[in-house]
């Protein structure tokens, strides 16, 4: 196996608490926590192979690295890579793929019956204390309903759009879903056009990656079809939905509530309308941390270890 010279450009996305150790053995390792674009060049010029999440590396990028082998994407997207000219150049890419799925999946139905069942006011009525004045024994302040026997919609029935059908089922919800591409054609779960799909659930949850076709596929003209009390949620790819629509639909009552983990723009701007919606009770906010459960971000590391490995071994 030869040494080579290792860079990871942005090891931060990956967390602290996460040991880089199955990296360590494979060569000569400089980590960076995170690499801004006009560092890129300098600390990948004398790379074999280059690890990045989030780091764009395109041809500019590559024409100043001559060493450059292999640059691992420390992700499934590798929409921050020009492989078209990686392949011109002879420089393999690899991705990790299937590594966050239950993660991605427990995180969906955590913000989403978070939302429903209105987790963090009846948190918020006992430790405000309202609760021990109280003459009952409950307290009704905010409506929850039940998963089981109401519709839920699933757009991008791919690895995870699957697995939260199989999940949706065990609450007793009934699936349904809207393939972005037109070319899945699964027959355990009715298919259905997205008008229908928006118009007859009461869960919309999305699953698809960002492309031609599932670009701005959420408008408010979309948002307008859904019931009233219907809660979509995207744990795509920002987007996906129409953001400012989003919150219009929100702050009209024109739906019951949003599910949100992805962002257009990542880190989201201090202005973004998302902060400035009404009743920020509808709203369930995570920063794009789905994937990101200890158990996957170690699966994460230990499956890109693998293809250095694997390509070294070649």
């Amino acid at each position: 196996m030869c040494f080579m010279h290792i860079v990871f450009l942005d090891a931060d996305t990956i967390g602290k608490d996460i040991a880089l150790t199955p990296l360590e053995s494979l060569g000569n390792l400089t980590i960076y926590s995170t690499t801004l674009v006009h560092e890129t060049i300098e600390r990948i010029k004398a790379a074999d192979i280059v690890i990045t999440n989030k780091v764009a590396v395109g041809q500019i990028e590559m024409d100043a690295a001559p060493l450059l082998k292999l640059i691992c994407v420390a992700a499934t997207g590798t929409n921050n890579i020009n492989i078209q000219y990686a392949a011109e150049k002879g420089i393999t890419i690899k991705n990790v793929a299937g590594y966050s799925t239950e993660s991605v999946v427990q995180t969906t139905f955590a913000n989403i019956l978070s939302l429903l069942n209105g987790t963090a006011y009846f948190d918020q009525y006992v430790k405000s204390g309202a609760y021990s004045t109280s003459m009952i024994f409950t307290h009704y302040g905010q409506t929850f309903w039940e998963l089981a026997g109401k519709r839920f919609g699933i757009i991008g029935l791919g690895t995870i759009g699957k697995r939260v059908a199989k999940v949706s089922t065990a609450f007793g919800a009934e699936v349904m879903y809207y393939s972005t591409s037109g070319k899945n054609t699964d027959t355990l779960y009715p298919r259905l056009e997205l008008d229908e799909l928006l118009r007859s659930c009461d869960i919309i949850s999305i699953h698809a990656p960002l492309n031609e076709q599932s670009r701005n596929l959420i408008t408010l003209e979309k948002l307008k079809l859904m019931k009233p009390t219907a809660i979509i949620a995207n744990m795509g790819r920002g987007g996906i939905i129409n953001e400012q629509d989003l919150v219009k639909a929100i702050d009209e009552n024109l739906i019951g509530g949003a599910v949100i983990d992805v962002y257009e723009q990542e880190p989201i701007p201090a202005n973004h309308p998302y902060l400035s919606v009404k009743d920020k009770a509808k709203f369930q906010f995570t920063p794009h941390l789905a994937w990101g459960s200890v158990d996957a971000r170690k699966r994460l590391i230990a499956l890109t270890a693998k293809n250095i490995e694997e390509f070294l071994s070649r």
